[in-house]
């Protein structure tokens, strides 16, 4: 695997400068509440660029007063921001992406600085914020609308749910995707209504940063959206208790913990969390094909994504032909954290990340594994990078084929055919994300829903199902509660409210029919009102259909 040159410094990020940090880092400040002494606040947390083990600077380790203080400010200004019409929000969202465009540059590189991510990577993270936002720009108004239901007695009584913000909204992101993943929750939370309190990983808090700073440029009111910088067990608790809904981004041992908080305080939360998905190989899918979709599934910011395929299941026949062309594809990548646009696969994006790796791919050679391909660390590329690695022959109880690694390595195992393939792919707690390849698209859509995931792609790795903002994504089982994207992820951020209308005053037995008489009209007209329904509805799935 062929390397390109590693940045040598910080500096090598053309379009920023240690001020530029700087400037960024005093926004967390402004969420210290105003009589406060700065000097009383003197803890920072070091900032590292995963490329080159460089300190790049320091943001404010908050605490529990700094969480207090920015949700008090954000509630007062969501109040303001949930009057204003949906339209209007729409328009601020559909401003920020145009500006997130409008800046590509400069948060291109401020998104490789702080994850070690290789430029190509940068691009497709980055492309998916505006994207989402003219999704949401233009779905928001007409989700959020008031909808007329059935009412108990048609043409006597009406049913119509309306939607209020929830309030005060915390979302909690993680480092691989820190723009992404921290625009994919507020975003619709701010269209809904709510004001947001964004806790970013402390690995990468500058984006977030810039992105505030972006909203604002776009028209968002002040204090709407917020940002505070710390360690998760020490700003997330206090966070979770202050604000009316939690999503979060991460671990499925964190999650759990976050589940319990919302629940002991009765609000709501929307949880992503792990994955150890698989990718299942047909014996009629075209090989060659299947391989450059796989290194695009495995290998995607260096494995370090949450719907990477960690365990691949060929059907016998496809097998050896499969493996082969997967090898070749692999072992074409190149390595590389510079600037531009050379390298397909950047760092992991700490030494704590590196020695997972290490570790899973160890265990699995100890147990018999094969290292078809990779399998090494690569310092001279990067202090954290490490080859995309392909592994056969792995013991069913290794941690990798147990346990997701969140790195380069995929576990390559033959099966006899689709109906063990399904099998061994539900073999796990987890049910986040999964692929099926094919020639037959349409036995293809069958194993999908075959599969205990809750995105399943066909014949694409995993921007079939994530690049659909129409339609709700997220896990079953272990990876997840809640839905992103779609109007689900737009709707998860308020309360429904039901209001039903009756045209003839209170709805009780009539005093001038005999009680009988009126209890078997009822039941007879329930039962024509119920097959006229079904008709109806029978007809709509039809041409639905078509």
């Amino acid at each position: 695997m062929s390397s390109t040159d590693p940045p040598t410094a910080v500096g090598n990020a053309p379009t920023l400068a240690a001020r530029r940090l700087d400037g960024l880092a005093d926004r967390v400040a402004r969420s210290r509440p105003a009589d406060d002494d700065a000097s009383d606040h003197g803890d920072r947390i070091d900032v590292f660029a995963p490329a080159t083990d460089e300190r790049i600077g320091s943001v404010p380790a908050c605490d529990a007063d700094d969480v207090e203080a920015a949700v008090e400010r954000a509630r007062d200004a969501q109040e303001r921001w949930a009057e204003k019409p949906a339209e209007e929000r729409a328009r601020v969202v559909e401003r920020f992406g145009e500006l997130v465009a409008d800046h590509r540059e400069e948060l291109l590189d401020l998104l490789q600085l702080e994850t070690g991510k290789s430029r190509r990577t940068a691009v497709e993270e980055l492309f998916d914020v505006p994207t989402g936002c003219a999704y949401v720009a233009s779905e928001a108004p007409d989700a959020l609308a008031d909808e007329r239901r059935r009412g108990v007695a048609p043409g006597i009584t009406t049913a119509t749910v309306t939607r209020e913000p929830v309030g005060v909204v915390g979302v909690i992101s993680p480092w691989n995707y820190p723009l992404t993943l921290s625009m994919a929750d507020a975003i619709p939370a701010l269209a809904a209504g709510n004001a947001v309190v964004l806790k970013p990983d402390e690995k990468t808090p500058y984006g977030a940063l810039l992105l505030s700073e972006l909203l604002e440029l776009a028209g968002l009111p002040d204090d709407l959206f917020q940002v505070v910088t710390g360690e998760g067990p020490e700003i997330g608790p206090p966070l979770i208790d202050a604000v009316d809904y939690v999503a979060f981004t991460g671990s499925t041992a964190t999650g759990r913990t976050i589940a319990e908080r919302a629940g002991r305080n009765l609000i709501g939360c929307s949880l992503e969390l792990g994955g150890n998905n698989p990718l299942v190989v047909l014996g009629d899918a075209d090989v060659e094909e299947v391989a450059r979709g796989a290194v695009q599934a495995c290998f995607s910011n260096a494995g370090q994504l949450c719907l990477s395929a960690e365990r691949i299941y060929v059907v016998e026949s496809a097998y050896q032909d499969f493996l082969d062309a997967f090898v070749r594809e692999t072992e074409a990548l190149t390595l590389g954290t510079g600037y531009d646009y050379g390298a397909d696969l950047g760092s992991l994006v700490d030494a704590d990340q590196l020695a997972r790796v290490e570790s899973h791919v160890s265990d699995a050679r100890e147990r018999g594994a094969t290292v078809e391909t990779g399998g090494r660390a690569r310092p001279d590329v990067a202090p954290y990078c490490y080859e995309p690695t392909i592994l056969t022959g792995v013991d069913p109880d290794a941690t990798v084929a147990c346990e997701e690694t969140f790195g380069p390595v995929v576990a390559v195992t033959l099966v006899p055919d689709a109906a063990a393939a399904v099998d061994a792919a539900n073999d796990s707690p987890y049910g986040l994300n999964a692929s099926v390849w094919t020639a037959d698209r349409e036995r293809g859509a069958e194993i999908a829903r075959e599969i205990d995931c809750g995105t399943v792609n066909v014949n694409d790795a995993f921007l079939a199902t994530w690049g659909a903002n129409d339609a709700p994504m997220g896990g079953f089982g272990d990876s997840g509660l809640g839905r992103r994207h779609g109007r689900e992820g737009i709707q998860r951020y308020t309360e429904a409210r039901t209001v039903g209308v009756s045209r003839v005053g209170p709805l009780t037995f009539p005093e001038r029919i005999p009680t009988d008489w009126f209890v078997r009209g009822a039941f007879a007209a329930m039962r024509v009102g119920s097959g006229i329904r079904r008709s109806v509805d029978a007809v709509r799935r039809r041409l639905s259909r078509r």
